[in-house]
């Protein structure tokens, strides 16, 4: 087996052997001229997540179970395992009690504050008045967590046993067979330029052919995404929904410090057309956990998510929170699955599976994915070695097992019981009547009703944003420090890099075509019907309509800049840009945030 430190001096050696030559410095790439280094692997995992590595280590246990080595990989974009990990977040150990039953006799385990209650409240411009919260928000049990350091933990974990966990390594695409089937993933290509051409230090990917592939890269990945597409995997499924989750983590007052207080809101600073809410969670250490999750199925293209997540922390409520000694240390986004069970596609293609957030577990209600992400994670393992272990050699793995067992888990009732209360606010009842019948279901019906709300004109969140002429534009406060900032200053506390001598990885493209034309009519569209949103949608600030008369795709004197520097890997461009032509890919492997605390 080989071992990290191994690898990755094979993968250079052998392309500097290969493209040392001046002979190709700075020429066009070719992926179908390069040769790849090549490794059979038995599973290949793409994403280092909290699915991701629960599939590993249960793997790792099976084979200890069955005699039998398995050679399983972990391949993770992010530089360190956790470093693009961000959530709330409060965990649910119901999984993890499962996976690593003694995990509590471990010394180095990062569960270490346990949550000591659980509060609602409707927030006002004014007033926070305290309002019953759903049975299933309760957290009795529960864990308040940096899921960045609970991963790195699991990661660590998966080492110990065998797993080779690859960070820096960018699951970039997909290996097909010549039946069609997936056969692998191949790693990103490393020192092309801005123009795509090969620098010095120019090294191709590498593929990772395996048995079986399972991919756990998180809400709305890029492998995901294409395999869904390929295999129509939402055929029989709505299209998947999402939120954006907008976090910082404070080190607050010892007089405001309440471990284990688990708060969450709704209500102001969002209108009653906008569904969403925010959190407090006090975690360990004498930090704080706060943020605020929007719904982007919004309508209003003025919306901006990061100046509403800034305009609340200035209400009463969380300004004396935030009082006194009180420091912000750290910043973050990322976009959250909230379709629920009418959303998750079939989980099984030929030669492997969608596993964890790829897929789509999040329980709305509960405002937890992460219990629901890993058992899914060792159900697929499971399924996996049972492939493994019969070596039979015959055509592509069938994963379809790992979906009935799923379907027979408690990850179904999970999502089954709460299936319809998002989906509620999109029927005629409106959002009031959507707040009502959740109340009712969540406290009376329980998921025991025999219709389900489904998304029938199958609209995505893009779909639901509406032209700028139908609102106003909205007067945000100007940051007022330390309380709020301007957002490249809470950038600077995401760690964020890439390489700027690199090809962008955010790309105007639309159905294969990506040229001036394209971006042109970008432009024109984002700008004339929607006010440019991506340039206030984006917690990152990569999106800009500046002026220019030359530009040769700009439209009315304004063209399109994309920062990509700044992206901290959130996705909300390529869900809910309203042309539906974004496109996000993998970065160079390490490039992105650098989460330690999230």
């Amino acid at each position: 087996m080989l071992t990290r430190t191994v690898l990755r001096p094979r993968i250079f050696n052998f392309n500097r052997l290969l493209h040392s030559s001046s002979r190709i410095n700075r020429q066009l790439f070719d992926p179908s001229t390069v040769e790849r280094v090549s490794e059979d692997v038995d599973v290949c995992i793409v994403g280092a997540g909290p699915a991701g590595l629960s599939t590993a280590i249960r793997l790792k246990q099976l084979e200890q179970k069955l005699g039998k080595e398995f050679r399983v990989v972990v391949l993770e974009k992010g530089a360190e395992v956790g470093s693009h990990i961000l959530s709330g977040a409060v965990i649910e150990p119901r999984a993890l009690d499962e996976l690593l039953p003694d995990w509590t006799l471990r010394d180095d385990h990062p569960l270490t504050q346990s949550a000591t209650s659980s509060h609602m409240r409707f927030l006002t411009k004014s007033l926070s008045i305290p309002i019953p919260h759903p049975p299933q928000m309760s957290n009795q049990g529960n864990y308040i967590v940096s899921l960045s350091r609970f991963t790195a933990w699991l990661g660590n974990i998966a080492e110990e046993m065998g797993v080779e966990v690859y960070p820096g390594f960018a699951g970039a695409g997909v290996v097909y067979a010549d039946d069609g089937s997936v056969a692998g993933v191949r790693t990103n290509e490393v020192g092309l330029d801005r123009l795509g051409c090969m620098k010095e230090s120019f090294e191709p990917g590498m593929e990772f052919r395996a048995k079986v592939t399972l991919i756990a890269e998180g809400a709305h990945g890029s492998i995901a995404k294409e395999l869904i597409r390929k295999f129509d995997l939402r055929q029989n499924s709505d299209p998947q929904t999402y939120g954006i989750g907008l976090k910082e983590v404070w080190r607050v007052d010892p007089t405001q410090y309440r471990p284990g207080e688990v708060v969450h809101t709704m209500g102001w600073p969002l209108d009653f057309r906008t569904y969403g809410g925010g959190w407090v969670y006090h975690m360990a250490d004498g930090l704080v956990s706060l943020g605020l999750v929007i719904g982007l199925d919004y309508a209003n293209p003025y919306l901006s998510p990061y100046k509403e997540f800034q305009r609340m922390k200035h209400h009463p409520y969380f300004a004396q929170l935030l009082s006194g000694n009180s420091t912000r240390i750290a910043y973050g986004a990322r976009s959250l699955n909230e379709g629920g069970l009418q959303s998750v596609p079939q989980l099984y293609f030929p030669g492997g599976a969608l596993v964890g957030c790829s897929a789509g577990f999040v329980n709305i209600a509960k405002i937890k994915g992460t219990h629901n992400a890993m058992k899914s994670g060792m159900l697929a393992a499971e399924a996996a070695a049972a492939i493994l272990s019969q070596d039979s050699g015959s055509g592509p793995a069938d994963m379809s097992q790992y979906e009935t067992a799923l379907k027979n888990s408690w990850v179904w009732s999970d999502l089954n019981e709460v299936r319809n209360l998002r989906e509620s606010f999109h029927t005629p009842l409106g959002i009031w009547g959507g707040i009502m019948y959740s109340g009712v279901d969540s406290l009376l019906l329980k998921g025991r009703t025999p219709w389900t709300f489904r998304n029938r004109a199958r609209l995505k969140d893009a779909q639901h944003t509406q032209p700028a002429y139908r609102f106003h534009p909205i007067n945000y406060p100007p940051p007022q420090p330390p309380l709020s900032t301007d957002l490249l200053t809470s950038l600077t506390l995401t760690g964020t890099n890439h390489a700027e001598d690199q090809p962008v990885h955010l790309r105007v493209r639309k159905d294969g075509i990506e040229d001036t034309a394209l971006r042109k009519l970008h432009v024109q569209r984002n700008m004339s019907e929607y006010a440019g949103l991506l340039q206030r949608a984006c917690p990152a600030g990569v999106y800009e309509y500046v002026e220019d008369e030359t530009a040769a795709d700009g439209w009315n004197g304004h063209k399109l800049v994309i920062n990509s520097q700044n992206c901290i890997h959130c996705k909300l461009c390529d869900i809910k840009v309203p042309t539906q032509d974004i496109t996000w890919t993998v970065p160079e492997g390490s490039g992105g945030p650098k989460y330690t605390i999230t």
